[in-house]
C-alpha cells in the first residue's frame, strides 16, 4: 500500500500545504511541576517555612513524575517505529481549534528532542496525534490514485491523465479536487470519467519550469486526500519541426516532363 489518504491528505481533505499544528495542552508536565516548586520556595512564609522533609518529599514526587513521563515517551517512540509502512490516520487541529484528519502510509519515523514524529506524504506529525491504524483491506475501500509522473512541455502543452478510483460503498466519492503545491486549481480544468481523472493543460499554463507535487482530494466521508502519488515536471523543450519528406522514387513534379 502506498496511497496516502489526507482530511484521510493521503486518507482524510487537507486543502492547505501547511504542516499540522498541535493543539494547546492544558495538562501539567514536569516543567510546570518544577516551576510550582520553585515558586513555593520563593514565596514561602518566613514565619512558617516548609521543612526539609517536605521539600525532599516534593522532590521525590517530581523525580517520579519525570521518570513516568520519560517512560511514556520511550513507549510512544517505540510504538512509532513499529508503524513504518503502516496506513494510519492522524488527528490534527488548526490554529482555530478545528479538528481534521490526515492519513496515509508512514514513510519513516524521526525523533527530535526526544519526541517521535511520523512522516506521511512529506509532512511530519507528532506520534501522540495518532488516531487510527488502518487495516489494508479497509484502506482499499477508500479513493485511490495511481502513481503518476506527468511531464508538461510549455512548448507543446497537453492535457494529463491520472488513473484513480473513487472508492467503494460508504467510503466512495463523487468529486475530486486537485491542488498543485497546495494551491487548488479551478474545477473547470478537471474532469473525471470512470477511473480516469484529466487535468486540462490550462491548469499548468502559469507554472515555471520545475517539479511540483499534485494533491488530489475527494468528497467522500473522510474527505480523503492523496498527496504522495502524483508529480508534474514542467519543461520547455522546443518542438522539433520535421523537414518535408523527400519525394518518393518515381514521383514527378509539374515542371518535369515524361519522355515518350
Amino acid at each position: 500500500m502506498g496511497d496516502l489518504v489526507g482530511t484521510i491528505t493521503d486518507g482524510v481533505i487537507q486543502k492547505s500545504s501547511t504542516l499540522t499544528t498541535e493543539s494547546s495542552n492544558n495538562s501539567l508536565d514536569k516543567d510546570a511541576f518544577l516551576q510550582l516548586l520553585v515558586t513555593q520556595m520563593k514565596y514561602q512564609d518566613p514565619l512558617n517555612p516548609s521543612t526539609d522533609t517536605e521539600y525532599v518529599a516534593q522532590l521525590a514526587q517530581f523525580s517520579q513524575l519525570e521518570q513516568l513521563q520519560n517512560l511514556g515517551t520511550t513507549m510512544t517512540n517505540s510504538q512509532a517505529f513499529s508503524l513504518v509502512g503502516k496506513d494510519v490516520i492522524m488527528k490534527t487541529q488548526d490554529g482555530s481549534g478545528n479538528t481534521s484528519y490526515y492519513s496515509g502510509t508512514v514513510d519513516f519515523v524521526t525523533v527530535t528532542n526526544g519526541k517521535a514524529y511520523l512522516s506521511i506524504g512529506g509532512n511530519l506529525f507528532p506520534a501522540d496525534k495518532l488516531d487510527t491504524v488502518i487495516d489494508e483491506d479497509y484502506m482499499n475501500q477508500l479513493p485511490q490514485v495511481a502513481e503518476t509522473e506527468i511531464t508538461y512541455n510549455i512548448a507543446e502543452p497537453k492535457d494529463a491523465d491520472i488513473e484513480i478510483s473513487l472508492g467503494y460503498g460508504e467510503h466512495s466519492a463523487s468529486k475530486a479536487i486537485v491542488s498543485i503545491n497546495g494551491k487548488e486549481i479551478s474545477d473547470e480544468y478537471i474532469s473525471v470519467k470512470e477511473n480516469k481523472l484529466t487535468i486540462k493543460k490550462e491548469a499548468f499554463a502559469n507554472l515555471e519550469e520545475g517539479t511540483y507535487r499534485v494533491s488530489i482530494s475527494f468528497n467522500n466521508s473522510y474527505e480523503t486526500t492523496v498527496g504522495n502519488k502524483v508529480t508534474v515536471t514542467v519543461v520547455n523543450n522546443p518542438v522539433e519541426v520535421k523537414p518535408e519528406a523527400d519525394k518518393t522514387e518515381g514521383e514527378t513534379t509539374e515542371d518535369e516532363t515524361v519522355e515518350g
